[in-house]
């Protein structure tokens, strides 16, 4: 007849610990921002040490929070196209093309910057909106898609600002009340878009980790066909997520000439890598379908700490592009090594 035994040593408090926090340490190696979140701490911890105490301080801390601020704006509304299997390159005209309507608007023609500012938002919806649309009726893909717009819309401001003003770039000067909402430095080095970035962050986590569209945003990427079979509204999610791009892009345009007084006809081209560069070294993948916020704000940190602090050492600018496309590299192998790893915890989860 079997007997009761007693707990072995193993099974005591001080032994069943140790599984806990190897699972726990496991289950944060799964999530999309593990790798991306360690990225940021070595380049950081980095420039620290070789930075000094300049890139440790408040003017260090500005330089690149005001750079992540401005490309993180974009690589969130990109982040979730990308999450969806989809890319907006359009970004890099919508920019300017905001800016320059704001600064002819409310600047040339000297009309209310309420009018100017509207105007640009609603321009970044409807290159948005157009998007959208095309991709969804001609089934190209959006990669070409956007491409076409960006050289659209570029070609129809570089046109509509020779005709209106006979030049490529027009001045702003702004009234302090639009300037303190879109154009301040807080404390005279940090830009006011850090705060818009800040919100941004809160409302687009929101939308895809708590809110039902969330679920319907990683569908699109994993399956489109089984998620329109399953009855989401993926045409409406898709124009929605480009709109949210257009808009995203349009109000960094606003920011933009706000900050610096000024439009020109080009100026948004680095923004359509950098974003990219930024989504990607947070932990999504380019085929879609896996990502999250929290780590495309940590791929937009460590994006601009590399692009601002190789200035503050001794070292060579240009290793700051070398260190930026290792990192690249870097994501584009390890992001589906995270994928397959919390894939895996699902299939476990579900036997």
């Amino acid at each position: 007849m079997a007997t009761a035994t007693s707990p072995k040593p193993a099974d005591g408090p001080a032994q069943a610990g140790k599984p806990g926090v190897f699972q726990a340490l496991g289950g944060l190696a799964r999530r999309p921002e593990a790798g991306s979140f360690i990225g940021m701490i070595v380049v950081f911890v980095f420039f620290a040490i070789f930075g000094g105490a300049q890139f440790i301080g408040a003017a260090g801390a500005a330089s690149w929070l005001n750079v992540a601020a401005e490309v993180g704006l974009v690589a969130l509304p990109v982040g979730l196209l990308m999450i969806a299997g989809e890319l907006d390159l359009s970004i890099g005209s919508v920019i300017p093309a905001a800016s320059l309507t704001v600064a002819i608007i409310s600047g040339y023609y000297g009309l209310p910057e309420i009018l100017g500012v509207a105007a640009a938002l609603a321009f970044g919806l409807a290159v948005g909106f157009v998007n959208g649309v095309l991709v969804l009726r001609t089934r190209v893909p959006s990669l070409i898609v956007t491409i076409g717009t960006m050289f659209a819309v570029m070609g129809l401001t570089l046109g509509l600002a020779v005709l209106l003003t006979g030049a490529t770039s027009t001045a702003l000067v702004p009234t302090p009340f639009w300037k303190a909402i879109f154009g301040q430095f807080v404390g005279g080095m940090f830009e006011i878009t850090i705060f818009w970035w800040i919100l941004s962050v809160a409302i687009l986590a929101y939308v895809l980790h708590i809110s039902p569209w969330g679920n319907w945003i990683f569908a699109l990427g994993g399956d489109r066909e089984s998620a329109r079979n399953a009855g989401i509204p993926t045409d409406k999610v898709t124009i929605g997520l480009f709109m949210t791009s257009g808009f995203s892009a349009a109000f960094l345009g606003v920011c933009q000439v706000m900050i610096y007084q000024s439009a020109q006809v080009v100026g948004g081209q680095s923004f359509i890598f950098n974003s990219i560069m930024c989504v990607v070294i947070g932990g999504v993948l380019l085929t879609g379908g896996f990502g999250s916020i929290v780590g495309i704000v940590f791929g937009t940190i460590t994006f601009a700490i590399v692009n601002q602090g190789i200035y503050f050492t001794n070292f060579d600018p240009n290793l700051g592009s070398v260190i930026i496309g290792a990192l690249l590299l870097v994501a584009v192998l390890m992001n589906d090594t995270f994928r397959a790893l919390a894939l895996s915890t699902i299939t476990k989860k579900k036997k």
